[in-house]
């Protein structure tokens, strides 16, 4: 899949390369699939057929959904909006205050800050365990009566710690049956197993494009029927998409959605598999270099592995990286070089938060990406100014 032998990309957390089929894909839909989606006549309905057919794969990739509860949106960050918003609009009678964690993807950390000042609710953030991972049953004992909405992602994005989404849903409708539940899945699509019938109590799950080697600019919600007019949606406008996202559809983007993830999901297994030896093999050279500080849970998907040099300042480091075409993060790409809200929330020091790196596999990398890495990080550890 890469265009340049010399590259070593480790950053698939923040954006994967599109899959060349995938590209393939959306040329031929742009050029031979033109038409509008809502008109009648032949053209609109061959552009109808594939926007469902990319719908049914889909829905494929995540067990339990059915085809007519995955919404198209533009991303990740509109499905958490619409979510969201959505849900806490719709609950504005009786609710008063949200539960959510202290280390959700700005895209729901922000907005949920946004609607508690807006609607006048409180806004409650249970935040992780010193190694990253959710205790569970904190956050279930935050939810009350007037609770309107849980929300927690179901992988870390800066740490690939795994949360229990199966017993979060189940406690939460324990404590209030009306009460929302929202899963930001971004990371977690086709990274580990998503079985939405062993998460039942799950109402809206949100994935993106771009993360699974499809275009940017197109993601899904998962909306589970029971939950339809539960949902007040933050948009007006036609018919589209059931009224939950209107606006003409993106005919390419979607198929190029569904192409890419068509059948994957049946690859978790091998493909975890291999990003856990990358892992090893990348631990190994770091326990090697020494002074490094693992910031990843033992248990966090094999994809992500987040650690400290406690030496050298992120962006130096990133930068001196990518002069050698290695290419990793800080953490959140969306938090453009700010502290890590994440580490922050574990308790990390001050230190380890500001010379955090976040590396990312995808099945396309291999082992000499991570040797590059090392040797690359060996070298700027020796040279580059220490904090």
């Amino acid at each position: 899949m890469r265009s340049m032998p010399a590259l070593h990309y480790l950053d698939n957390a923040a954006t994967t390369m599109v899959d060349p089929t995938a590209v393939e894909d959306t040329l031929t839909t742009l050029r031979f699939i033109w038409g509008n989606p809502s008109s009648l006549y032949v053209e609109g309905l061959t552009a109808q057929a594939a926007v469902q057919r990319a719908r049914a794969w889909v829905a494929e990739s995540l067990p339990g959904a059915r085809r007519d509860e995955i919404y198209f949106t533009s991303g990740g960050t509109e499905s958490n909006n619409i979510a969201l918003r959505g849900a806490a609009r719709a609950r504005t009678a009786w609710a008063d205050n949200i539960v959510t964690t202290g280390f959700e993807h700005p895209s729901v950390q922000n907005t949920l800050r946004a609607l508690g000042k807006e609607l006048g609710w409180r806004v409650t953030e249970i935040p992780p365990e010193p190694d990253g991972t959710l205790d569970v049953q904190k956050l279930v004992a935050a939810v009350n009566k007037r609770t309107a909405l849980v929300a927690c992602m179901a992988v870390n994005n800066e740490t690939g710690a795994v949360q229990d989404i199966a017993a979060l849903a189940a406690g939460v409708k324990a404590q209030n049956s009306r009460c929302a539940v929202h899963v930001d899945a971004v990371q977690a699509w086709l990274r580990v197993p998503i079985d939405l019938k062993k998460w039942r109590g799950v109402d809206t799950l949100s994935v993106s494009g771009h993360k699974v080697h499809a275009p940017k600019g197109v993601g899904a919600l998962y909306l589970c029927d029971n939950q339809r007019q539960h949902l007040a949606p933050p948009y007006t406008g036609g018919h589209q998409e059931r009224g939950i996202r209107p606006g003409t559809e993106n005919v390419a983007g979607i198929h190029a959605l569904g192409w890419a993830v068509h059948g994957k999901a049946g690859e978790i297994a091998a493909r975890s598999a291999a990003a856990a030896e990358l892992r090893r093999r990348l631990l190994e050279g770091l326990y090697a270099i020494g002074g490094i500080t693992v910031n990843s849970p033992a248990d966090a998907v094999p994809e992500i592995v987040n650690f400290s040099t406690d030496r050298v300042n992120s962006q130096t480091m990133i930068e001196f990286l990518g002069r050698r075409q290695v290419y990793v993060s800080g953490g959140s790409a969306c938090d453009k070089g700010e502290p890590s809200h994440t580490l922050l929330a574990m308790g990390c020091g001050e230190r380890t938060v500001k010379t955090a790196l976040r590396v990312s596999f995808c099945a396309d990398n291999t082992p000499e990406d991570v040797d590059a890495l090392l040797e690359a990080l060996r070298e700027g550890l020796a040279t580059l100014r220490h904090i």
